[in-house]
Parts: structure tokens; sequence; C-alpha cells
């Protein structure tokens, strides 16, 4: 008879306080891990980012331009071919002088786009100084910046987990920037260019819709910085569970690019004014110098994952904003010579006159002013002594006292003095 054996049961290699050991232990080294290469790891050379990320604009620049090249072809095949109508010209109305198209403006202001060369900006550097000299000198005179940046800073946009955003520096910097190497490029309706080694057609250019661009080159090496501290606000699980000080700085310390201005005519069909369009090419470099601090007691300062994360997202907000294909437009006023913007000759004169005039009647308010207040004040001051003299003075009368009128009444007798008890 076959006797039933009971399997032995197996003992675990490790015991229960072992493994609870152990497992600790791997988060602990994994923590360590992602501590050390994600937030303390050393980034990429500026080099290196720099060049990533001009391949990354230039590969989305070429991939809008060819989708505008497939789609022009996609339309050109549906639109139907329309014979146009031939409208009567009236007899009576002068004919209009001819539009002026590409071609002529450039004959007649002697710029030939194939064999031009390249100007310097040196005059134009210099207004564009003085606009900047100018506007930082008003942002040094009041708080008109400080103001507006922190109004923006803390906007409806800011998240809940985010106290307050308080500005702590804010430097416009010393320097200024210089525009070289100008030039007039012919472009196509949607901004692109015709391409290098072809002649340019003006006839071809006009009837494709095309303007004229001008491009320059811009260097700015520079340090303007902006400084914020804030606190980072922990709601769960329940309000202000924990707070983390954090204080950042962003300097921009280069710019350089190309800079494309172009100017689109008005439509008085659609009653559209004249814009001036301003875009950067892709081949633009922007470099920031970053400083951050975290913590209250134990502090980590310039951690190199918050620098790459800040920067990031300055250069998506430049690209989305002012990058080819995306552009800035501006709405011009009308040039042509109005009265009430005339300056300068008799107006400045009578101007002039008007304002002294004014200044002066200002003046004599302000005199007028002054003696009233001083013979108000001098009034108040006599009633008071009246009444201080009056209250001085004022005391009940008692039977003993009399008051003896020297001299003589009318008819009294000389010699003879009357005594009036009281």
């Amino acid at each position: 008879m076959a006797t039933d054996v009971c399997p032995v049961k197996s003992e675990p290699a490790l015991s229960f306080t072992q493994g609870l050991i152990l497992g600790q232990l791997s988060v602990v080294l994994l923590i360590a891990a992602f501590i050390k290469f994600f937030i303390f790891g050393d980034p990429p050379s500026p080099e290196v980012t720099a060049s990533l990320r001009a391949t990354e604009r230039r590969s989305r620049t070429l991939a809008h331009k060819k989708s505008l090249l497939s789609l022009r072809i996609a339309n050109a095949r549906q639109a139907p071919q329309q014979p146009a109508l031939s409208k009567k010209k009236s007899s009576i109305l002068r004919p209009s002088p001819p539009t002026l198209t590409i071609g002529s403006i450039l004959s007649k202001t002697y710029y030939k786009v194939d064999s031009h060369q390249p100007e310097s900006l040196d005059w134009f550097n210099v207004l564009v100084a003085q606009a900047v000299a100018q506007f930082r000198s008003d942002a040094q005179h009041d708080d008109a910046i400080l103001t507006s940046l922190t109004k923006a800073l803390n906007g409806t946009s800011r998240p809940d987990f985010v106290d307050e955003i308080r500005v702590t520096e804010l430097s416009l910097g010393e320097d200024f920037p210089i525009f070289s190497n100008c030039r007039i490029i012919p472009v196509d309706e949607d901004g692109l260019d015709f391409g290098p080694g072809k002649a340019f057609d003006a006839d071809t250019a006009t009837r494709d819709g095309a303007r004229l661009q001008a491009r320059m080159d811009v260097d700015l090496s520079d340090m303007i910085t902006l400084a914020v501290e804030t606190k980072l606000l922990l709601n769960y699980p329940k309000k202000l569970s924990a707070v983390l000080p954090v204080a950042l700085a962003v300097s921009v310390v280069r710019f350089s690019g190309t800079l494309s201005i172009s100017f689109v005519p008005s439509n008085p069909s659609e009653n559209t004014p004249t814009k001036m369009t301003f875009t950067f090419l892709d081949d633009y470099r922007l470099d920031f110098s970053i400083r951050s601090l975290m913590g209250s007691r134990s502090r980590l300062q310039d951690v190199p994952k918050i620098a790459q994360l800040v920067e990031s997202r300055l250069h998506q907000w430049f690209d989305d904003r002012c990058v080819e294909p995306r552009f800035q437009e501006i709405a011009l006023p009308s040039m042509w010579p109005r009265k009430k913007n005339t300056r300068g000759g008799d107006d400045a004169i009578a101007d002039a006159e008007r304002s002294m005039s004014k200044a002066k009647g200002v003046e004599v308010a302000k005199d007028l002013r002054e003696e009233a207040r001083k013979e108000v004040a001098a009034e108040a001051d006599a009633r008071a002594d009246r009444g201080q003299d009056t209250l001085r003075y004022r005391r009940r009368p008692r039977a003993e006292d009399a008051f003896s009128l020297s001299g003589t009444m009318p008819g009294s007798l000389p010699g003879m003095s009357i005594d009036i008890p009281t």
C-alpha cells in the first residue's frame, strides 16, 4: 500500500524584512539617479542646442513652403478659366494714371535687384539708438513698465499653485542693436522668394502679385535682465500644505538674425489700410543666461533642467509670434499731409504764445488763491484772538466792585465826581 507523502514546502530565499529593505534601496537608487541625471545633469553645449533648434525651424519652414506650393497647384487645376469682361471706359472722366508696378518702382529708384550691393544702415542705427535710449529713460523716470510687467505676470493666466509674482530686478541693457547688410528682395504674395539663380522678371512678378521685401541683419550683444520671485503652493490634501520659494532671473545675452520688412498696399474695395509686416527668418540665434534659486533653508541654485525648460518656452514663445512663416502686422496711418499734424513756423510761435499765456494765467490764479488763503487765515487768527480776549475778561460781577468815572458830567459842578455803584 503506497503511503501519501506530503510535499515539502520550499522556503523563500529572502525574508519579508530583507525584501522590504531591498525594495526601499531600489526606490532610493532610482530617485538618486533621476535627480543626478535628469535634474543636475550637464546640459548640452549652446552650439549643439542652437544647431538643433535651427534644424527644427528650417524643417518647419520647408514644410510650410511645400504645403503652400501644393495648395497653389491644386487651386490652379480646380479654378475654371473665366473670360475677362471688358468694361467700356467713360469718355467724360480723365484717364487715371498708370498703377506703379514693381518694375516701374525699381527702375525709377535705380535699384537693380540682381546686381545691387547690400547697403549699410549707419544712419538707421543712430535713429534706432535714440529711440531705444529715450525708451530706457522713460522707463527709469516712472514705474510704468514695472507696473505693466507686474500686471502681465499676475494676470488671469497665472495658475492657482503659483503665488503672486514680484519683479525684483529689471535691466534694459546699455548697448544698441546694429542693423547692416540691407537688401531688397522681391517675394510673391505668400512671402516666398523666387529662388536663387533665377533672373528677375518684373512683368511676371507683377502678374503673380509679388511685392518688395527689405531684409537686413540684426546683431545685439547686451545684458537685458528680468528677475522675479514667487512661491509654489501645494494645496493638497489641504490648502497651503507646503510652500516652496522660487527665484528666477532671465537675461538675454545675444541675439542675431535676419529681419524681413514689407509693405502690404491698401485695398479700397475692402476698406483695409496699408500695413507693414515684419518677421525674422529661421536662421536667428537667441542666447539666454538663466539663474534659479529654490528653497528657503536648503537651497538649490542654478538647476540645469529648470534653465532648459525656461529657455525652451522662451524660444517657443518667440517662434510662435514673429518667426517665419508667422509675422507681425501693423496698420499704418494715412501719410497724406494734414493741417492738424502740421508743426513749426507761425503755428509753433502761436502755440508757444498760447502756452505762455496759459502758464501766466495759471500763475496768476495760483497767486490769487494764495492771497485769498492768507486773508482767510488772517481773519481766522483775528477771530480767535478776539474770542480769547472775551473769555479772559468775562467774569461774574461782585457787589463791592465799583467803577469810578473821573471827570465831570455835563451839567455838574467843577471838582465834583460821581461814583456809580454796580
